[in-house]
């Protein structure tokens, strides 16, 4: 992991959180995911990669420059 200034990652939702654990519900929600094919641009630091980690299951990951 490359963690630098300015540098984004974009986030998908690609699967549905219906009948997903409330944590994973809340994070994908925290993230700003609320639709299938949903996507938006974070930092990349830790915290965000975490949140990510934790719905892998559910969402693509890009590395933006």
């Amino acid at each position: 992991m490359r963690e630098g200034k300015g540098r984004r990652i974009r986030i998908t939702l690609c699967r549905s959180v219906i009948g997903r654990p409330k944590d994973q519900r809340e994070t994908a929600r925290a993230l700003g995911l609320r639709r299938i094919r949903q996507s938006r641009l974070h930092p990349d630091n830790p915290q965000v990669r975490g949140m990510a980690r934790k719905i892998a299951h559910l969402v693509e990951v890009e590395e933006k420059a």
